[in-house]
């Protein structure tokens, strides 16, 4: 549980954004997100730092060189606010700046890192890049449950919709769908309109909540780390701030694929998954050329959360479950494509239950009447 001092942080951090010319809410987030990354990375060569020396052989995986030491975290917090600053916007050691470096690393430092191509640095002064530093350094990351919590209670702060129709779900929605699929040991989960990656937390969350003991197992560690988690997503920023949030949840290397779910660039996800968790877009329209043709034989429409359901009944295996929240106009449309879409999961497939949700759950983004379904 997040505490107030871990709030009073964060709150802080937001504040000398705010205050320091960085408005945008996405943006505060991104810029938070390198920065903790940055730091996370020396934590993890302190670590394999530590490990050689205990074993008394040199550092297998080595993140900085000798010659850029400079880049560490614990060496240019504590530098002038200038000399800070140069150090992340001038290549100043070996050719490269901090936010150079963090954009190199690659792969083996985590998932995260697959996605920093198109990383900006937009902290504009060195006061306020002293500030955050200063900030971040002070919070105290060293569990699982901490570092969740701090970046949890970070995304909660988006207050205005992204331009690409993204927009939060109540947590506690996230929860009460979680808690009745019940994940299990064996399940492969995707979240096909991933975010911020707010259903896949929620169901490894749920896992070690209620089945700790699991986690014995080193072939369910492996599987947890690895295959469990989906998350198809087309915006890299969404998908950098997800990447960032499984890892701080203790998800290491989930498969976060950087597509358009609904084109036909991603054909070939087809009965892979035994759980989907999904709120897809509502409102949306695309042209039928842009769509997966084995979509619209399903479902031959442009609406976004009908061609959603047509891809995820695709995405299914054979005896999978799906929890998904739809517009009320799904339930009640009287076109062609929502009866066709209707008419699939009740024949086809096993309505097992329709929650009906208030019209205001979520404002400020939407105000229309919402449902979620359930149906293996």
């Amino acid at each position: 549980m997040i505490t107030g001092e871990l709030k009073s942080q964060v709150d802080k951090i937001w504040e000398s954004f705010w205050t320091g010319g960085v408005s945008n809410p996405l943006t505060v987030i991104e810029q938070f997100t390198y920065l903790l990354f940055i730091r996370r990375l020396d934590e993890t060569q302190l670590l394999e730092e530590k490990k050689a020396a205990f074993i008394k052989k040199p550092v297998a995986n080595i993140i900085f060189t000798p010659e850029q030491q400079e880049l560490r975290w614990n060496s240019f917090k504590n530098r002038e606010p200038q000399a800070m600053f140069d150090l992340f916007t001038k290549p100043t050691v070996g050719g490269v700046s901090v936010f150079d470096h963090m954009k190199q690393v690659g792969a083996e430092n985590g998932v995260f890192a697959q996605y920093m191509t198109g990383a900006t640095f937009m902290i504009p002064t060195p006061r306020l890049l002293d500030q955050v530093v200063q900030l971040i350094d002070k919070i105290k990351m060293e569990d699982r449950d901490t570092k969740g919590d701090t970046y949890e209670y970070l995304l909660s702060k988006i207050a205005t919709a992204g331009t690409n129709g993204q927009f939060r779900t109540p947590r506690h929605i996230i929860r009460m769908m979680v808690d009745m699929v019940q994940p299990t040991k064996e399940d492969t989960i995707c979240d096909p309109s991933a975010g911020t990656a707010g259903f896949l937390v929620s169901a490894g969350e749920y896992i070690h909540q209620n089945h700790p003991d699991w986690f014995h197992d080193k072939a369910f560690r492996e599987h947890y780390n690895s295959n469990m988690f989906t998350g198809i997503e087309f915006d890299n920023t969404m998908l950098r701030i997800g990447a960032m949030n499984l890892q701080l949840h203790g998800i290491e290397s989930p498969n976060l694929i950087g597509k358009d779910a609904l084109s036909e660039s991603n054909g070939d996800v087809r009965d892979r998954f035994s759980l989907i968790l999904a709120n897809p877009p509502f409102k949306g329209s695309l042209d039928y050329d842009g769509v997966e043709t084995s979509i619209l034989k399903t479902v031959k429409s442009k609406k976004t959360e009908l061609l959603f359901l047509g891809l995820m009944l695709r995405m299914m295996k054979t005896g999978g479950r799906c929890a998904v929240i739809v517009p009320d106009g799904v339930l009640f449309g009287s076109s062609n494509a929502h009866k066709q879409i209707r008419q699939e999961i009740i024949k086809n497939h096993k309505l097992d239950a329709v929650i009906s949700m208030p019209s205001g759950v979520f404002k400020p983004y939407a105000g229309v009447s919402t449902a979620v379904l359930f149906f293996p």
